[in-house]
């Protein structure tokens, strides 16, 4: 008798559906049930109107890049340099307990010079040469505005809708209505860069109440780009096909007694695991690809980890029909030493954000890509901590910060909104977070209110129940 039949024979289902998860990815699997039903469409089955974007590629600065110091340029500072923020200004508009105890708030201007760039004059900071080059390509919007004032619940806000946490993420509610576009990998993938700052939690990428299938697959820089996904050891990959054509005749044989739809999927979701064994590794080896695009986006691009590289494998998954990718960098929270710390992060990003969208351009793959960059919130005029002409730090600003959206027929060089002399309150257009996630779910032909679940009572949503816009100026 054949090994393997023999096997069969001895193990319950049970034992056998426990050792053979961990072969093929418990995590893969957890992003993966009942991914079959998927394959035929989303909940919606279609969108609701026509969809500018196929793909969505965020890149997230997490800790929350100044605004001030790169994007919303106030020459008018220089003459308020450490002179107290008014209170006219401020409003009485809340403090974190870092910075509530100070005795006065001084102003801090940037030290950086700025130039205006591209046909449209766009003033950018000497921090990104590169991204200064495309901004006929991008659209600023200078008045993203939140609820929240501290890095957690405002990072949950903008992925989830709601600074509570439990709230499925802006990834999978794109994967629960639409469904996926490719047979052998998630619709959903998360890429950390290597850890600094603040910690990211799964949940921010997580599925709330929605079918686990929907959360993001967080890939990763060592070892198995997925966990467990290669077979342990003694079993190749023929081992492996011949386990499952088993455990899918048990199954089928489990189908015809009970009749549960959900024994198909899970059948569906062993083969998905199986054919992700091949797919990922050849996915993320970049050796494939020409010097030319791998010196395009940078040195640092063939060490797995770095933001450059993370760039580079989301063209990659762009191309083979990922729907939603999501890079985290971190390491913005610049509330002392800003001037050093943010030459660093915008060295390690300026390159590679440029290079991603140059690349998806040359293919032809803009024309329905979204690419947005930018963090959880913005930083305050006034200095945190003790200020020089060369060193000051920033706090926590919710009021009003910058992002930039490019692709997917977003009109380029476009500056949206406008803050005060300060960059301290917005002065016109001002854009939510609900308003954002609105609208990029507009660029994927999804109407955000008819976009929704039954669950405890309520018809849950990404905007929630509060009024959210659609910004339609930030369409070419």
């Amino acid at each position: 008798m054949n090994p393997v039949d023999n096997w069969i024979t001895l193990e319950t289902r049970r034992q056998f559906f426990g050792r053979s998860a961990k072969g093929i990815g418990a995590a893969a699997l957890a992003s993966l049930v009942q991914r079959g039903k998927a394959a035929e469409g989303g909940a919606l089955g279609g969108v609701h109107f026509p969809a500018r974007a196929k793909r969505v590629i965020w890149l997230f600065m997490a800790g929350a890049p100044s605004q001030l110091d790169l994007f919303d340029h106030k020459p008018g500072m220089n003459d308020w340099f450490d002179k107290d923020l008014p209170e006219s200004v401020r409003g009485g508009q809340r403090l974190t307990t870092m910075t509530a105890s100070q005795s006065r708030f001084p102003i801090a201007p940037s030290m950086f010079k700025f130039g205006e760039h591209g046909e449209c004059r766009k003033a950018v900071s000497e921090l990104l040469p590169k991204t200064a080059q495309m901004v006929d390509d991008l659209a600023f919007v200078h008045t993203v505005n939140t609820d929240a004032i501290n890095h957690d619940p405002a990072i949950t806000f903008i992925q989830t809708g709601n600074q509570i946490p439990g709230k499925p993420s802006l990834g999978s509610w794109l994967s629960y209505g639409l469904g996926t576009m490719n047979r052998n990998l998630p619709d959903f993938v998360v890429l950390n860069c290597e850890p600094r700052g603040q910690a990211l939690y799964s949940r921010l990428w997580g599925s709330g109440f929605l079918p686990s299938k929907h959360a993001g697959v967080a890939f990763r820089s060592q070892g198995d780009p997925v966990l467990y996904l290669s077979n342990p050891g003694g079993v190749n990959r023929d081992t492996r096909r011949l386990m499952l054509d088993r455990l899918r005749a048990m199954n089928e044989r489990v189908y015809a007694e009970v009749g549960d739809p959900e024994t198909h999927a899970r059948i569906a979701q062993y083969e998905m695991a199986f054919r992700m064994q091949a797919s990922v590794p050849e996915l993320t080896d970049i050796r494939s690809e020409s010097n030319s695009v791998r010196e395009l986006y940078g040195p640092e691009v063939d060490t797995p980890g770095t933001f450059a590289n993370n760039c580079l494998l989301a063209r990659r998954m762009a191309e083979r029909d990922v729907r939603f990718v999501q890079i985290f960098h971190r390491g913005w929270d610049h509330h002392s030493s800003l001037p050093n710390n943010i030459r660093r992060q915008t060295q390690e990003i300026d390159q590679p954000a440029w290079a991603l969208v140059q690349d998806l351009k040359h293919r032809g793959m803009l024309d329905d890509t979204l690419v947005i960059w930018g963090g959880e919130f913005g930083r305050s005029i006034y200095s945190q901590g003790t200020l020089t002409k060369t060193n000051y730090g920033r706090d926590h600003h919710p009021r009003c910060y910058t992002i930039w959206m490019a692709g997917a027929g977003t009109r380029g060089g476009l500056s949206y909104g406008k803050t005060d002399e300060f960059g301290y309150n917005i002065v016109e257009n001002p854009v939510h977070i609900r308003d954002l996630n609105a609208t990029i779910l507009d660029r994927l032909g999804l109407d955000h209110e008819r976009l929704s679940l039954k669950h405890q009572g309520l018809d849950q949503r990404l905007t929630g129940v509060l009024p959210a816009r659609v910004v339609s100026e930030l369409q070419g």
